[in-house]
C-alpha cells in the first residue's frame, strides 16, 4: 500500500516511521528540513499526564506516548533526562486546586507521584518558594527536533521543500509545483497550517486554527544554578494553557515561560512578526472574538507574565536575571462558539486522515497518535 504523510514535525515522522515497517510511505514536508515549527520551537518537556480530563486521548496516548518515547530514545541513544517537576502552590489559597490536580493526576495513572509541604518543595528546589507542591518526579526533558530526525531517518523516502496545495478525495496529493503523487492512503499532519489544508481538500471549514503566540525568557548562565528542574504554577482555570514555568533544558540553559497571546503570523518567529493573511484570518474568525472577549483579563495577565512569574517562584531572581530568548507559536483548534478544543482531534474522510488538533502533550504523545492513526487508517 502506497501510503503518504503531508508533514514533517514529530506527529507526522513518527506515524511515516511506523507505518513504514509495512508499506511504501513517503513523507513531505514544505520546509526544508524536518521539525522547523512547533517540533523546534518547545521548552523539550516530556510531560507524564497530569493535567488531561481522564478518559480523554491526551490522557491516554500522553502515558503511552511517554512510555514509547523513553523506550525509543534509549535505543538510539538519544538523551532524555528526568529532572522532574513541581507544581507549586505559591500561598494557601492554592492547596486545594493544587490537591485536585493530584487527584486527577493518580486518575491518569501518573506515576510516583507526592503531595509535599513548603520544607518539601525546599528539599528538592532549594531555591524556590511556596505553600506546598505536587511532585512528577518522571517528567523529563529532550531534544524532540532530534527525535523527528532520528524517527525520519527510519523512513526511506522523506522530500522536503514539497509543499502540498490539497489532498483530493481519491487520495492524490496535489503540490504546490502542480505535481500530483498518487496514493492508496494519505495521512495529514499539518500543524499550523492544518485547518488551511483541510478546507483546501474539502473539508470542513472548522474547527479553525488560531496561533498563540509565547515568548519564553533566559536565566542569565550564573543564575542557572537557581533551578534544578522544572517549576510550574498551579493551572489557572480561566485560562487554556499551562502559565508561565521554570524548564532546565538539556544544555543547562533554564527558560521561562512561554506567556501567551494571540499570533499575528502562523510561522513567523521575531518578536513583531506580522503577515497580513494569517492576522485577518485570526481576527475575522468570531471564534477569536468571542473567545478574546471572554479571557481577555487572563490573556492580559498572561502577556504580563515572565521576568515576575520567575520572581515569585525563586526570590532571589531579579529582573536583571532574565534575557530575551527565543519564542514558539502554538496551532490552537478553536469552533466559531469561542470554544477551544481541549482534546486531539483526528478526522476521517474516506482514505485520508487529517489530524485538526494536537497541541501538547502532542510531542511527548507522538509515538502513540502513531498508532493510533495507524488503526484509523486501516
Amino acid at each position: 500500500m502506497r501510503i503518504l504523510v503531508v508533514g514533517g514535525g514529530i506527529v507526522g515522522a513518527a506515524a511515516a516511521r511506523l507505518l513504514a515497517a509495512d508499506h511504501d510511505v513517503l513523507l513531505l514536508e514544505k520546509e526544508d528540513r524536518l521539525g522547523a515549527h512547533q517540533t523546534g520551537h518547545n521548552s523539550g518537556v516530556v510531560h507524564a499526564g497530569l493535567y488531561y480530563a481522564p478518559n480523554s486521548l491526551k490522557a491516554r496516548l500522553c502515558r503511552r506516548g511517554g512510555d514509547l518515547l523513553r523506550a525509543y530514545c534509549a535505543q538510539r541513544d538519544i538523551p532524555l533526562v528526568e529532572l522532574g517537576k513541581l507544581v507549586v502552590a505559591l500561598d494557601p489559597s492554592e492547596l486545594d486546586a493544587l490537591h485536585a490536580l493530584g487527584e486527577r493526576a493518580q486518575a491518569n495513572g501518573v506515576r510516583d507521584l507526592r503531595v509535599l509541604d513548603a520544607a518539601g518543595l525546599r528539599a528538592i528546589e532549594p531555591h524556590a518558594t511556596g505553600a506546598g507542591a505536587l511532585h512528577s518526579p518522571h517528567t523529563a526533558v529532550v531534544d524532540f527536533a532530534a527525535v523527528t530526525r532520528a524517527l525520519a531517518g527510519e523512513v526511506r523516502e522523506v522530500r522536503t521543500n514539497s509543499a502540498v496545495r490539497r489532498i483530493h478525495a481519491d487520495a492524490a496529493v496535489e503540490l504546490e509545483t502542480g505535481e500530483l503523487l498518487a496514493a492508496d492512503r494519505v495521512l495529514v499532519c499539518a500543524g499550523l497550517q492544518s485547518d488551511r489544508l483541510a478546507r483546501a481538500s474539502g473539508q470542513p471549514r472548522e474547527p479553525a486554527i488560531v496561533p498563540f503566540r509565547g515568548d519564553y525568557w533566559r536565566l542569565r548562565p550564573e543564575r542557572a544554578h537557581l533551578v534544578r528542574g522544572l517549576i510550574y504554577p498551579v493551572p489557572d482555570p480561566e485560562l487554556p494553557f499551562l502559565g508561565t514555568h521554570l524548564t532546565r533544558r538539556l544544555d543547562g540553559e533554564v527558560w521561562v515561560g512561554p506567556n501567551a497571546a494571540l499570533a499575528l503570523a502562523r510561522e513567523r518567529y521575531s518578536r513583531h512578526a506580522f503577515v497580513p493573511r494569517d492576522a485577518a484570518a485570526a481576527l475575522a474568525f468570531p471564534g477569536t472574538r468571542r473567545l478574546l472577549a471572554h479571557h481577555w483579563r487572563a490573556a492580559v495577565r498572561a502577556l504580563r507574565a515572565g521576568e515576575r512569574t520567575a520572581i515569585r517562584y525563586i526570590p532571589e531572581l531579579t529582573p536583571g536575571d532574565l534575557e530575551r530568548g527565543p519564542c514558539g507559536i502554538r496551532a490552537q483548534a478553536l469552533e466559531r462558539s469561542g470554544t477551544l478544543l481541549d482534546d486531539f482531534a483526528l478526522a476521517r474522510a474516506g482514505p485520508v486522515v487529517f489530524v485538526r488538533n494536537a497541541p501538547s502533550p502532542a510531542a511527548t504523545a507522538a509515538l502513540a497518535i502513531a498508532e493510533e492513526l495507524y488503526e484509523r487508517l486501516r
